[in-house]
């Protein structure tokens, strides 16, 4: 990480048991876990619940800031679909509350080694991916996928692996 180009890191929960996410979060160094998750809730995981993931990752010695309003690949808001009832990402991309979310995270990524977190594990089928990942690059971000058994895999790297898809190509909907 330099201080021109702060590297973000993007993590799916997946299964994990919760001292499995949290060595594989130390692992990779990261002190700050940014949950981009619309509905931080799982029926299968209660693990990653929203409060006792935040009460987890506090007892580990690790930030926890959610940021689901502003950055879920879900929104909540019906003026970000479409009539096929498909996300409208470039009306989600236009939004200013979302712009301001990514300007805050470029700057927390500048004193902060983050982690953007939803439940996905492969970054492929994540809108960690191909929302939040390409205006991160534009603004000046390194971007890394931390895999579930630990691998990272450059943003180069997992668009190789998706066929040089450009991440603003791919709908996780479609």
């Amino acid at each position: 990480m330099t201080p021109d180009r702060p590297i973000i890191r993007t993590l799916g929960h997946s299964r994990h048991a919760i001292g499995d996410f949290v060595a594989l979060s130390r692992r990779h160094g990261v002190d700050t876990i940014v949950d981009v998750r619309g509905q931080p809730f799982s029926r299968f995981n209660p693990q990653f619940n929203r409060e006792p993931f935040r009460d987890a990752l506090d007892e580990a010695g690790l930030s926890y800031r959610w940021e689901g309003k502003r950055l879920s690949g879900r929104p909540r808001d019906r003026r970000f679909y479409g009539v096929d009832g498909k996300p409208d990402w470039a009306a989600v991309r236009a939004w200013p509350d979302f712009q301001t979310a990514l300007d805050e995270l470029r700057t927390l990524a500048d004193g902060k080694r983050i982690a953007l977190v939803c439940a996905e594990a492969d970054p492929l089928h994540c809108h960690r991916r191909f929302l939040l990942t390409p205006p991160l690059i534009e603004r000046g971000a390194e971007v890394v996928h931390i895999r579930s058994d630990g691998t990272v895999e450059t943003e180069g790297q997992t668009a190789m692996r998706a066929g040089g898809a450009d991440p603003r190509q791919i709908d996780l909907f479609g």
